[in-house]
C-alpha cells in the first residue's frame, strides 16, 4: 500500500508494549502525556507522533537526543535488541490530516473527547510505530475532572479519585494495533447489558440505549457459535452526546454516535458490524491495508447472518440485494487490493460481503462456518492475509478456488 499509509510506521521496529500515562483537561483540550515503549529494533529508533511540544525523551532511563517533526519522532540511538523508550509530550492534540479519509485520530467533543483512529490517527495521541501489523499489550492510565468517564482498550484495573480528579486505568493484555487503541471521555452512565458487556451513554439516551442494544447479549452468543469464542475480556459500548458519521471501531470498544439510538433498533446492524469487529480486524488483524476486506467484508456478512438468525431477511436475500445494488454501480474496484482513494468504499464492503456469502454457497454451510472459526482460531491475536484465508478455504474444497476467488477479488467486474 502506497501514500500515506506507506509513511507511517517502520517495518524495521516491533514494540512489544506500550504504557501510557495521559492527563486530560476537558475545559481546554490540553493533553499532556507520559508513554513508556519496549521498542525491539537493530537500527535507528524511529516513532510516529503529532504536533506536541516534547518535554523529554529517554532510552533505557538515559537522555537521548531526537528531531521532532512531519510527524516523525526520530532519536538519534541506534537500537541493539530491547530498549525501553520513554517521551514525555504535552499539548492541543490536532488531528491526522488526510486526503481521502478526512481528520483521523484525536478529536475534542462538545463535552469530552474521543479518539477515531483508523487507518492512521493513533499518532495525533501518542508516540507510536503506526504499522497496521505491528501490534503490542497496553496500559493505559487517563486523569481527568472528576465529573467525566474515561474509557480506553481492556480491563479497568484501577481507579482513584482526588479532589477534583479521577484516574482510570486500563490494561490490555491482547496485542493490538496501534490505530485500534482508544480513549473516550465524556459525561456517562453505565448500562450493563451482560456478563462483560456495558454501554456507556449520556443520561439522556440511557432508556433508547437499552432498547437498542438490548439484542447484544445474543448477538455475542451467535457469533460465539459461527466464529469461535469471543476473543477478549470485556466489550464496551460507548455512545457519544455528539453525532458521529459512522460508528467507530476498537479493540474492545465500539462508538456509536447519538444519532445512532433512536429507541426503535433502527441501528441495529451497525451494532452487529462492530461487535463482529471484535474477531474480525481486531483479534486477526490486517497484515497489510491492502487487504481490508477480510475486515469490512467479514462485519458485513455478519450483518446478514444476524440478520438471518434474529427474524429478518436472511443472509441469501440480503445478498441478492447488494448484488443488484453493487451491478449498477462502476465495475472499477479490485477489492483484493483497492488502493488507498477506495480503501473504504462501500463496495469493499458489499463485495466482500458477497464473495463471503458466494464461497457458503459453494462450500455448504457446514464447511463453510468451520472456515470462519479455523480462521478465528489460527490467527487469533495475530494478522493474517487474503493469501492465509484463501488456502484455508481451499484445505475445506475439493474443487479448486483459484479461480473464484481471482473473480471475486482481483477482477473489477463483478461476477
Amino acid at each position: 500500500m502506497t501514500g500515506p499509509l506507506a509513511q507511517h510506521g517502520d517495518p524495521a521496529c516491533r514494540v512489544e508494549h506500550y504504557d501510557l500515562e495521559l492527563d486530560y483537561k476537558p475545559l481546554t483540550g490540553r493533553l499532556a502525556g507520559r508513554a513508556r515503549l519496549w521498542v525491539h529494533t537493530e537500527g535507528p529508533i524511529t516513532l510516529d507522533l503529532g504536533r506536541f511540544a516534547i518535554g523529554k525523551v529517554l532510552v533505557d532511563g538515559k537522555p537521548a537526543r531526537y528531531t521532532h517533526g512531519d510527524g516523525k519522532l526520530r532519536l538519534r540511538h541506534r537500537g541493539r535488541g530491547r530498549s525501553v523508550v520513554e517521551v514525555r509530550y504535552s499539548g492541543l492534540p490536532q488531528p491526522v490530516r488526510t486526503r481521502h479519509w478526512g481528520d483521523l485520530g484525536w478529536e475534542q467533543l462538545a463535552d469530552g473527547a474521543l479518539v477515531a483512529g483508523q487507518p492512521i490517527g493513533a499518532p495525533s495521541w501518542f508516540p507510536c510505530n503506526d504499522l497496521v501489523r505491528d501490534k503490542a499489550t497496553y496500559r493505559i492510565s487517563v486523569t481527568t475532572a472528576s465529573p467525566y468517564t474515561a474509557v480506553a482498550n481492556g480491563v479497568l484495573v484501577d481507579g482513584r479519585t482526588g479532589s477534583s480528579t479521577t484516574t482510570w486505568v486500563y490494561e490490555q493484555a491482547e496485542p493490538m494495533a496501534a490505530y485500534l487503541a482508544s480513549v473516550q471521555i465524556g459525561q456517562y452512565e453505565r448500562l450493563p447489558l451482560a456478563l462483560g458487556q456495558h454501554v456507556l451513554v449520556p443520561a439522556r439516551l440511557r432508556r433508547a440505549a437499552a432498547h437498542d442494544f438490548g439484542r447484544q447479549p445474543q448477538m455475542v452468543a451467535l457469533f460465539e457459535e459461527l466464529f469461535g469464542p469471543y476473543p477478549f475480556r470485556e466489550y464496551h459500548v460507548v455512545v457519544t452526546d455528539d453525532e458521529l458519521e459512522v460508528p467507530i471501531e476498537a479493540q474492545g470498544l465500539s462508538v456509536f454516535g447519538a444519532n445512532h439510538v433512536d429507541g426503535r433498533r433502527g441501528f441495529e446492524r451497525l451494532v452487529a458490524h462492530e461487535l463482529a469487529h471484535q474477531w474480525f480486524g481486531n483479534s486477526v488483524g490486517l497484515a497489510d491495508w491492502k487487504d481490508i476486506w477480510l475486515n469490512e467484508g467479514f462485519a458485513c456478512y455478519a450483518e446478514w447472518l444476524w440478520s438471518e438468525n434474529s427474524g429478518g431477511p436472511s443472509a441469501a436475500v440480503h445478498a441478492e440485494r447488494a448484488h443488484a445494488r453493487l451491478a449498477r454501480l462502476p465495475q472499477d474496484l479490485r477489492i483484493g487490493d483497492p488502493g488507498v482513494a477506495n480503501l473504504f468504499d462501500d463496495r469493499v464492503y458489499k463485495r466482500g460481503a458477497l464473495t463471503l456469502h458466494a464461497l457458503r454457497t459453494r462450500l455448504g454451510d457446514q464447511a463453510f462456518f468451520t472456515v470462519l472459526r479455523d480462521w478465528s482460531r489460527n490467527h487469533r491475536h495475530a494478522t493474517a492475509t487474503t493469501a492465509d484465508f484463501v488456502a484455508l478455504a481451499q484445505w475445506h474444497s475439493v474443487a479448486p478456488l483459484e479461480p473464484f476467488f481471482h473473480a471475486w477479488l482481483h477482477e473489477p467486474r463483478l461476477p
